[in-house]
């Protein structure tokens, strides 16, 4: 009964929503490609948690501020151990972050990766089209699934994967160009996450990785942009 309700909610809920605007893109803006109606669902769906993005985005400022705070009390305070460990708890206390906006950001991104699978999976053709199809959206007939010469349900493409796990590999590094003492972790961290990555993304439909890299670059533009609006505010140590 439980599996029947949660098969309801997920088709009536979730999958036919997507499914049809996706659809409704594709008649409408795309030009007939498919691709393109897949990139323009992302950032409808990016705008939608902009809210909770931007939360995010806050919060990793205060981090950024609570790193640097951190390391100038270790500095102010090195010959005092108890009064460091105050300090420092003081300092987190203040900053205290919760992590609900990126759960939330990250649980509706992985939900997107999961119904698009399905769509390509299930089929994007004939009689199941007009099944999940509302009334008020027109049959777009036989849909174009290449995209500039990429079929969008290919498995083992790697190029479109090779372009995901470069993206991730130029950002990792970017974001830690400063740091002049990386550990193990975060060396293995700069190999094998773009790997992982391109290996996932390679197992699954070309579709996936396009989707990936338009979310990736969505969330750099915002992240740029959250630099200008997010200053977190200077906490005076009682050691300066």
């Amino acid at each position: 009964m439980i599996v029947e309700y949660l098969g309801l909610i997920w088709n009536n809920f979730l999958y036919q929503p997507l499914f049809n605007l996706l659809i409704w893109l594709y008649e409408n803006f795309t030009n007939n490609n498919l691709g393109w109606a897949v990139v323009y669902l992302t950032v409808i769906l990016r705008f939608v948690l902009l809210p909770f993005t931007l939360v995010t985005e806050k919060a990793k400022a205060r981090e950024e501020d609570l790193e640097k705070k951190a390391a100038d009390i270790e500095k102010s305070f090195k010959n005092d151990p108890v009064l460091r460990k105050q300090e420092i708890r003081q300092l987190l206390r203040a900053r205290r972050i919760s992590p609900w906006s990126r759960a939330i950001v990250l649980g509706v991104q992985v939900l997107v990766l999961v119904l698009l699978y399905q769509v390509f999976i299930s089929g994007i053709t004939g009689e199941r089209i007009i099944k999940v199809l509302y009334p008020s959206i027109d049959y777009p007939g036989k849909i174009n699934t290449v995209f500039y010469g990429f079929e969008l349900g290919k498995f083992h493409d790697w190029i479109w994967p090779g372009a995901v796990a470069l993206f991730l590999i130029v950002e990792i590094y970017w974001e830690n160009r400063k740091n002049k003492s990386l550990s193990k972790a975060d060396l293995a961290y700069f190999i094998l996450f773009p790997a992982f990555s391109f290996v996932a993304l390679w197992l699954l439909p070309m579709v996936k990785s396009l989707f990936i890299l338009t979310t990736m670059v969505f969330s750099v533009i915002i992240h740029q942009f959250s630099k200008i609006i997010f200053k977190p505010k200077t906490i005076k140590n009682k050691g300066h």
